[in-house]
């Protein structure tokens, strides 16, 4: 009886023992699960704290509210820094060049020459106004000057008693552009029926003394601009507007025209204004340069064959 109580006994007290670790790790459980939620709560609510509204406590001392530390609110402070930070300033002709020299890397020349107009016209102090002013007058230099660019020519058909001078008249050009259009050396003689491309000249020539500047217009386009090598007068040049009196070619300090053969050599000459006032290619030793308005010989030659007499001329000296 003793051996089989005490059996007995035995089998309860195993039985008891295995339901111990049973409930152990159930607790423990509870517990992870526990603390995981409170991690979870504590970490929204310092979310809330920081994004939405300052809850205090002691969320208040892990991540103080800006607005007590500071005085203002945050968004005011990033404005105020936004107002104070030095930026650089993007120059809208600087931007428009650098398009305009995309456009023309493609190929795209009529875009870019309205963007070069547009700088040369609407921002014409910019940095890139004078590089603008040069690439605009050579891609309108190429077209004027081109015998296959008939835009803006005429064709003439050659009367029986017709000569130079008086087709030139006819057409208000010179004897220089005909003779430029018309692939000519020299005059020659002409014989009805032929034809003679001839192009009508109402270029204006301004003059900026203080931008040292001489520039040819068609009305309000611009066409090209050249540098005034020297200006040679007396005192300040005075605002003026007038036509061109007179047009000559010098060589040797003898005047010369055509048809002479010497007259493509020599220095070509305008005349204008009350008093008289000369503009003049000069490319000789500095101590002997003219009086007048003195440009480089080659730029010379090329207002020389768009202008006439008649022309107008105007000085404009910017206001200080």
């Amino acid at each position: 009886m003793r051996s089989t109580h005490s059996i007995s006994s035995a089998a309860v007290l195993s039985e008891d023992l295995l339901h111990v670790p049973m409930s152990f790790w159930t607790l423990l459980k509870i517990l992870a699960a526990l603390c995981v939620l409170a991690v979870m709560t504590f970490t929204g609510m310092l979310a809330y704290h920081v994004v939405v509204a300052p809850l205090g406590g002691v969320f208040a001392k892990i991540i103080p509210n800006p607005s007590e530390v500071v005085g203002k609110q945050p968004d005011t402070d990033f404005a105020k820094m936004l107002d104070s930070a030095e930026l650089p300033d993007i120059d809208p002709g600087e931007k428009a060049f650098q398009k305009a020299h995309e456009l023309l890397a493609l190929g795209k020349l009529n875009e870019a020459r309205e963007k070069l107009v547009s700088i040369v016209n609407v921002y014409p102090t910019s940095p890139s106004a004078p590089d603008a002013r040069r690439i605009v007058g050579d891609m309108n230099l190429d077209e004027i000057l081109s015998i296959s660019h008939l835009q803006g020519k005429k064709t003439h058909v050659v009367k029986k008693g017709n000569s130079f001078f008086g087709i030139a008249a006819e057409y208000k050009t010179n004897l220089d552009s005909i003779m430029h259009f018309n692939g000519m050396f020299e005059l020659r003689g002409i014989q009805p029926g032929e034809e003679l491309i001839v192009m009508p000249l109402e270029f204006r020539i301004l003059i900026e003394p203080q931008r040292k500047a001489l520039s040819l217009w068609d009305g309000g386009r611009f066409i090209r601009e050249y540098n005034i090598v020297h200006l040679g007068v007396t005192g300040t040049l005075a605002n003026q507007h007038g036509p061109i009196n007179s047009k000559a070619a010098e060589t040797g300090g003898k005047r010369v025209q055509l048809p002479s053969k010497d007259y493509r050599a020599a220095a070509k000459i305008i005349q204008f204004g009350k008093p008289t006032l000369q503009i003049r290619g000069y490319t000789g030793p500095v101590e002997e340069t003219p009086h007048g308005i003195i440009l480089k010989t080659e730029d010379m030659e090329e207002i020389n064959l768009l202008t006439r007499v008649g022309n107008e001329v105007e000085v404009r000296n910017q206001p200080k």
